[in-house]
């Protein structure tokens, strides 16, 4: 089974809520919940990826010393197994904008139940709780 590595954030604002992009119509798992974030290219680090990503997605700008390393997801989907690192991330410049379709939503981590999120998502939710 192939393996694919993915690189996501917890990008959390000075209320303690966590930024959550919905996935737009047309890809895969679209409109569910998901924190912001993307696959790990040949060469980069897990850091490295989501520095590229966040710029790329939301416009914004950070550095890796400001990934603070949280926990991972470890899913077996149909046809791919996903790893996928979550950082947390209090740091960054600019303001969040969806630049790739999608919609974006601070959500406080009590309320993370009420938004639909991929399998490999829902085992983070109870983690961030607790560390929030």
């Amino acid at each position: 089974m192939k393996v694919v590595l993915v690189s996501a954030v917890a990008l959390i604002d000075m209320d303690g809520r966590v930024l959550l992009a919905q996935r737009p119509e047309g890809k895969s798992m679209a409109g569910l919940w998901e924190f912001p974030g993307g696959k790990i290219e040949a060469g980069e680090t897990p850091e490295v990826a989501l520095v590229r990503e966040l710029q790329e997605e939301l416009g914004i700008d950070t550095w890796a010393s400001c990934l603070a390393p949280l926990t991972f997801a470890s899913h077996s989907y149909e046809d791919f197994h996903l790893l996928m690192p979550l950082f947390a991330c209090r740091k960054w410049d600019g303001i969040p904008q969806a630049n790739e379709g999608q919609t974006l939503k601070w959500v406080r981590p009590q309320d993370f139940r009420d938004y639909p999120m991929p399998p490999a998502d829902i085992p983070l939710i109870p983690i961030l709780r607790d560390w929030l």
